[in-house]
C-alpha cells in the first residue's frame, strides 16, 4: 500500500508528544502500522526485524530502524521531519538499545495497539519493571477526531466505492457462483482507484444471514437477496466501507417485509447522529426500530465502527459507550437483520458535523432489483 504522505500532517508529532505527557506515560513505543502512520505519514514495512518510533514525553523522538531500512525511513515523511533515525545492525539488540534511550524512572510506557506480541514481550524485557499499556489510550483520543483533510480522504473513498456499489448489478446473475462475482468486484475496487483491497462479501441467500461471511462457491439461485459488504483503502492511506443488498429476480415477500423496517432503522440511526449524542443513543435509535417490528433476536452486532486509516477504529456505535459524539468523528451505520434463510444490512460511513451528520455513500438504500 501506498504510504499515506498526502495526508500527512506535520503538528501530528507535537500533539502526540504533549498528549503523551498529559497521559502520564512516560513514551510511546510505535511499530509498523496504523498508529506510526499515523505519527509520522511512515509506511513501515512489518518485518521480524525491529523498526519503532520512541516518543518520549519529556525528549525529542526518534526512530529504531535495521540499517538495511535505513535509506526507506530517510525518503519518508519519518526523516523529512527531522526525527533522529537510530540505525541497527543484525548483531545489535534493537529492544535494548531503544530502552536504554529512556530516562530509568519512565515507569509506564504505550506499545502500540497493532505490536506484534513477541516484540513487546521483547520490550518487557529490556525494560524490567516498566509497565506496559496500550498507546490507544492516547492515540485513540487523537485519531477519531478527523481533520478536514481526513474527512476529504474518506469522501473521496467513499464515491470510490459508491462507483463500484454502481457496477454490482451488472455482475449478479443467477447461476455465477459468489466467487466469480467476487473475483470481478475485488478487481473493480483497484479499477475505482483504491490501492488494496480489503474484503469482498458476496452473501447469496442463506449465506446473507452470515454478516461475515466469506466468498464461496455457492451458486446464486434467482430470487435470492444477496447481501454485498466491500472495502478497500486508498492511495492515502483511508479506507472505505458499504453494504448494500441486492435481489437477483424477486425476492420473497417475508424479505420485503424486514427489509423495510432495515431501511427504516437504518435512516433513524442516521438520523440521530450529531455532536452530544451518545454512541450507544444511534445503536439504541437503530434497535428500537427493528425490535418494535419484532426483529430484535436478528440484529446480533453493534450499529457501527469507526473508520480512518483502519476500517474498524474509535469510536464504536454500541450500547455502553456514551462518550458524547463530537464533529469530525467518522463511523458506519449499518445495522442487519439475519432471520436465517436470507439476510440483510445497509451500511454508510457517515461524518458527525457541526448540527448533524455528512454521509459519505450516495448509493440508493432501496432494495436493488436486477434481472436473474
Amino acid at each position: 500500500m501506498t504510504s499515506p504522505t498526502a495526508l500527512f500532517e506535520p503538528d501530528r508529532l507535537a500533539r502526540v508528544r504533549e498528549a503523551t505527557a498529559d497521559s502520564g506515560l512516560g513514551a510511546l513505543l510505535l511499530t509498523p502500522g496504523p498508529d506510526l502512520r499515523y505519527v509520522t505519514g511512515y509506511d513501515a514495512i512489518p518485518l521480524e526485524r525491529l523498526t519503532c518510533l520512541v516518543v518520549p514525553a519529556a525528549d525529542d523522538p526518534f526512530l529504531v530502524v535495521p540499517r538495511l531500512e535505513l535509506a526507506a525511513a530517510q525518503a519518508s515523511t519519518a526523516g523529512e521531519l527531522g526525527v533522529e533515525l537510530v540505525p541497527w545492525d543484525e548483531t545489535e539488540d534493537p529492544y535494548a538499545l531503544a530502552a536504554g534511550r529512556l530516562p530509568r524512572d519512565v515507569g509506564r510506557v504505550g506499545v502500540a495497539d497493532r505490536m506484534w506480541a513477541v516484540m513487546a514481550l521483547r520490550f518487557r524485557a529490556a525494560m524490567p519493571g516498566v509497565e506496559q499499556v496500550a498507546a490507544g489510550q492516547v492515540l485513540g483520543e487523537l485519531r477519531k477526531r478527523k481533520s478536514a483533510a481526513e474527512i476529504e480522504a474518506l469522501r473521496e473513498a467513499g464515491a470510490a466505492i459508491d462507483r463500484v456499489h454502481g457496477i454490482v448489478p451488472a455482475l449478479l446473475k443467477a447461476g455465477r457462483t459468489e466467487r466469480e462475482v467476487g473475483r470481478d468486484i475485488a478487481e473493480a475496487i483497484l479499477a475505482e482507484g483504491h490501492a488494496t483491497v480489503d474484503f469482498v462479501i458476496v452473501g447469496s441467500g442463506p449465506n446473507g444471514a452470515s454478516p461475515h461471511h466469506e466468498l464461496s462457491d455457492r451458486v446464486i439461485q434467482a430470487g435470492e437477496p444477496v447481501v454485498v459488504d466491500i472495502g478497500g483503502t486508498m492511495p492515502n492511506g483511508y479506507c472505505s466501507d458499504e453494504t448494500r443488498v441486492y435481489a437477483v429476480g424477486e425476492a420473497p415477500a417475508d424479505f420485503h417485509t424486514y427489509y423495510a423496517v432495515l431501511k427504516e432503522a437504518q435512516e433513524a440511526a442516521r438520523a440521530a447522529v450529531r455532536p452530544g449524542v451518545t454512541p450507544e443513543a444511534v445503536d439504541a435509535a437503530a434497535r428500537e426500530v427493528i425490535a418494535a417490528a419484532g426483529y430484535g433476536e436478528y440484529f446480533i452486532h453493534r450499529t457501527g465502527h469507526g473508520i480512518g486509516l483502519e476500517t474498524h477504529e474509535e469510536p464504536y456505535i454500541v450500547a455502553g459507550n456514551t462518550e458524547p459524539l463530537e464533529p469530525g468523528m467518522a463511523f458506519s451505520i449499518e445495522p442487519g437483520i439475519y432471520p436465517g434463510p436470507h439476510g440483510a444490512r445497509i451500511e454508510d460511513i457517515v461524518v458527525c458535523t457541526a448540527d448533524g451528520h455528512e454521509s459519505v455513500n450516495h448509493v440508493t438504500r432501496d432494495l436493488i432489483v436486477v434481472d436473474a
